[in-house]
Order: structure tokens, then C-alpha cells, then sequence
């Protein structure tokens, strides 16, 4: 025997896309998921890359701006979740932005969650998409623990294409569960049915949360409170979540890097802003910013090219 731990039995498989408004409005959830499963689970992103290449360009790019702005103001509005004063644009592609949050993964835990958060709050908090490679990469600069241009060379490699090919190939296979979803026993807004796609098949809404465990699978599609994904896992796996004390603000900021106004009241005692924190004030409610992430973060800083 090798003496190493075994790999968890249970898996977490996240569908997602960095650009999508459910997804963001779904962080606080995942983020106290996370922590209570922490140590017992593989918990695995898939992009389902929302904006595709071969979508056809809208033929008023204002229009669809303005159109797109409104929407997410309505999903902020269900979720709580920050979003822009001012929307630059629809985004283009989800390719570069999900290509390097892959290759942030390998980097380690940590630099990939931080840097896929960074690629969220681009969009969602500054109001400009990182739809190209230059902008996905300046999204994510001064990421503690990120080596910049081993992140650019590895998500300009043919391995990291093929690893977002795959995903977005998984995410238009659904789990038969979520095909006929059309209402939500909570009265969610999103529920979460799967969702047509050009080529005449089905993809993942998104957020999707699919449990793996080998007694079985629960899926949990669209945009659910914390308590609904708890009882789905306690129903595969009685006794394996772990649901953390709620931590004192300044000890979650230090933790997270930036908290929304939802994830203070869900993450943390008391529901009071970290002191020291810096505020970005948004049109749906501030996000809180570690001084030393605001120094760096594209809401609050100036930034140059890409590598330097």
C-alpha cells in the first residue's frame, strides 16, 4: 500500500460558464457548499461555454446590449447578487474566459478559484466581459499564487482546448432528470430545465449541480438556496456534509479575497461588513474587496497588457 489517502468517492460536477448571471447570483450557495464538503469530495467545473463561437452577431449590438443589461438587472434582482452601472457590451465568446479559468486549475485549488471569480466580477461588477484572451488574462493579474504567463501559455495550449471541448461536449449531455424540470417545487426563477441549443439537442442549464456518489446521482439544475443542495447530498450521502461555523467577516474576507453583500449574510456572522474592506459600489448593493485584492482587481485598478 501507498500510504496516500484515497480519492473522494463522492464528485460535485459543477456545469458553468464564467459569464453567466445565474452562475454569479449562485456563488454564495457554492461557495457555503464548498466549505462544508471541503476534504470529502471531488469537486469538478464544467464550461458549458454559453456564448459560442458560431452564435450569429446581433444585427444592433446596442440593442441587444441594452436588452442583455436589463436581463441581468433582472436576474440581480432574484439573486441579490452585484451587477454593472453600465454593461460594455453582450460578450462575444465564452472561450477565452473558460479557457483560462480551466488552465487556472492547474495552478491549485486556490488559484483557480480566484481566478474564475476574477473573470465573474469582470462582467458582472465592471461592466466589460473578458471575451478575448488579452481581457481574460488581465482579468485575472495579481492573483495571489498565479504565474501569468505559464496561465497564458497553458490556455493557449491544444491540451486545454481539448479539456473546454470536452466539457462543453458533457454539458449538452443532461442527465434524463433535468430534461422535463419546468417548475421548481421553492418557486425558484430559474428552475433549471434543460435548455435547447442550435444543433437541435439539450445542454445543462446553468448553474447545474450533479452529486456522484456509488449509490447513485441527484441533480440539482438552476438556482436553489443552500438548504436544497444540503438535502440533496445528505440524501446520497447521510452524514458527509459538514456545515462550517459562519466565520467572523474579516477572517471570511481574508479567506475569500471579495465578498458580495449575499455572501456576508450567508458566509458570515452577523451579516457586517469586514472592516478595512474596501467597497465597490455596483448597481444591486457593494462588493467587499481585501485591500491588498482591490491594489490589484480590475474594478479598482488600472490595468496594462497582459504579461507584463
Amino acid at each position: 500500500m501507498s500510504g496516500r489517502p484515497a480519492p473522494p468517492a463522492v464528485e460535485v460536477v459543477e456545469y458553468t460558464d464564467p459569464l453567466c448571471p445565474w452562475a454569479w447570483g449562485s456563488e454564495p450557495a457554492f461557495r457555503a457548499l464548498r466549505a462544508a464538503l471541503a476534504g470529502r469530495v471531488r469537486w469538478r467545473r464544467v464550461y458549458a461555454i454559453l456564448f459560442d463561437h458560431d452564435d450569429d452577431p446581433p444585427p444592433d449590438p446596442a440593442a441587444e446590449t441594452a436588452w442583455y443589461a436589463r436581463y441581468v438587472a433582472e436576474v440581480a434582482a432574484h439573486t441579490g447578487a452585484p451587477h454593472a452601472v453600465r454593461l460594455d457590451r453582450v460578450a462575444a465568446s465564452s472561450w477565452p474566459s473558460s479557457l483560462v479559468a480551466k488552465a487556472a486549475e492547474r495552478q491549485g485549488a486556490d488559484v483557480a478559484e480566484r481566478a474564475l471569480r476574477r473573470l465573474r466580477e469582470t462582467v458582472f461588477v465592471r461592466g466589460e466581459p473578458a471575451d478575448t484572451t488579452a481581457l481574460a488574462l488581465a482579468a485575472v493579474r495579481g492573483v495571489p499564487g498565479l504565474d501569468l504567463r505559464r496561465l497564458a501559455a497553458d490556455a493557449a495550449s491544444a491540451d486545454v482546448l481539448a479539456q473546454v471541448t470536452a466539457d462543453r461536449a458533457e454539458a449538452r449531455r443532461p442527465v434524463p432528470e433535468v430534461l422535463a424540470v419546468r417548475d421548481a417545487p421553492d418557486g425558484s426563477p430559474h428552475p433549471g430545465g434543460a435548455k435547447e441549443t442550435a444543433e437541435g439537442g439539450r445542454r445543462y442549464a446553468l448553474p447545474t449541480l450533479v452529486f456522484r456518489a456509488p449509490a447513485g446521482y441527484r441533480a440539482v439544475p438552476g438556482l436553489r438556496p443552500y438548504d436544497t443542495y444540503a438535502a440533496a447530498v445528505d440524501g446520497l450521502c447521510p452524514g458527509l456534509l459538514r456545515a462550517p461555523a459562519p466565520a467572523d467577516p474579516t477572517v471570511a474576507l481574508e479567506r475569500y479575497r471579495s465578498l458580495t453583500g449575499p455572501e456576508v449574510w450567508l458566509l458570515t456572522d452577523g451579516g457586517r461588513p469586514p472592516q478595512d474592506a474596501v467597497r465597490v459600489d455596483t448597481a444591486n448593493g457593494p462588493l467587499w474587496l481585501h485591500p491588498q485584492e482591490a491594489a490589484v482587481h480590475p474594478a479598482t485598478a488600472r490595468t496594462g497588457p497582459a504579461g507584463h
